[in-house]
């Protein structure tokens, strides 16, 4: 997949540069030349040290903690490309800050995912590559291509091959509702059963499990989301199915944002293994045993590759 094209170029401002510098290795390239940093007062600044004039550009950049400074890297690193005559600008976000805030729940709620949509527009983005936003219809809020990549192709496989041998032991569960269809399709590339939590949520990051839809019995079950932000749903969850007769519980999901207390959490829970995509970085204080990763780099390098290439990207869903 080597892409020796010099009309390419990686970029990356502060949230995730070794994931930048591993798309760029996997295409044949170096990331880019440029300095991103803040003035005394905190203002973010953005120097690029090589021509862009005509070229392809792609900045890697996750909108995670510190979410506002990295969004505004990202807006500025953007407007710079734009303003020194780039041929094309491709937002990858690896991780899309702001996606849970895709609707009004209340009178007078704002719609951030949609702002945050119109600022990279706005700034002069041309493309968004991103992977498994929080909910799809956010591509919608976008006038530009938006490549919305799937986590779940990584994950089944990871589990496809770790559980070979006993794959008839097998149930996926869905923490909730709303990552059912997430979850069905997880369950049908693992060709297992599925098992629903219906649970209610009495406010913001506290949840409370109702009810277990489907047979975990004496089974391994592997728990599916898109984040892992708190880890109070999916710990209850797995709390909740130790207690019900699952015999080992594992997760699983695209995003770690592991804030709060989510180490300490998943360190105390049920659950015997989360795996998650570094689409956000892991900081030593939340590297545990519990916790392993799988390289994204792979998918996104094969994506940029067919964008520039112009070749169909929805290959790489399946």
């Amino acid at each position: 997949m080597e892409n020796n094209d010099n009309n390419v170029k990686i970029f990356t401002c502060n949230g995730h540069p070794e994931l930048a510098a591993e798309i760029a290795q996997k295409l044949g390239l170096q990331v880019a030349d440029s300095d991103v940093g803040q003035f005394s007062d905190g203002e973010a600044f953005v120097k690029i040290n090589e021509t862009v004039r005509g070229k392809d550009v792609y900045i890697v950049q996750p909108t995670s903690t510190p979410v506002n400074n990295n969004l505004m890297e990202l807006l500025i690193m953007i407007d710079a490309c734009r303003r020194a005559s780039a041929g094309s600008i491709t937002a990858v976000i690896t991780y899309y800050g702001y996606a849970r805030q895709d609707r009004k729940t209340r009178a007078r709620d704002p719609i951030s995912a949609k702002l945050v949509a119109d600022l990279i527009e706005t700034a002069g983005a041309d493309r968004v590559l991103t992977m498994d936003l929080h909910c799809t219809q956010i591509q919608g809020f976008f006038d530009i291509p938006v490549d919305n990549l799937l986590g779940t192709p990584i994950l089944s496989k990871y589990y496809s091959e770790k559980f070979k041998d006993c794959v008839d032991e097998i149930t996926v569960v869905s923490p909730d509702l709303g990552s059912v269809g997430r979850t069905r399709a997880f369950a049908e590339k693992l060709e297992v059963p599925l098992a629903i939590i219906d649970k209610r949520r009495p406010k913001a990051n506290v949840s409370e499990i109702m009810n277990i839809i489907g047979d975990i019995k004496g089974r391994k079950v592997i728990l599916v989301d898109d984040m892992i932000d708190t880890a109070g749903t999916i710990c209850n969850a797995a709390n909740a199915l130790k207690e019900r007769g699952a015999t080992e519980v594992y997760a699983c999901c695209s995003h770690g944002v592991l804030s709060g207390p989510a180490i300490e959490r998943i360190q105390n829970s049920a659950i015997h293994e989360l795996v998650i995509l570094d689409t956000i970085p892991i900081t030593d204080d939340k590297k545990i045993d519990k916790i392993k990763t799988i390289p994204v780099a792979p998918i996104f390098a094969d994506a940029i590759y067919r964008i520039h290439e112009q070749l169909p990207v929805s290959k790489l869903f399946s």
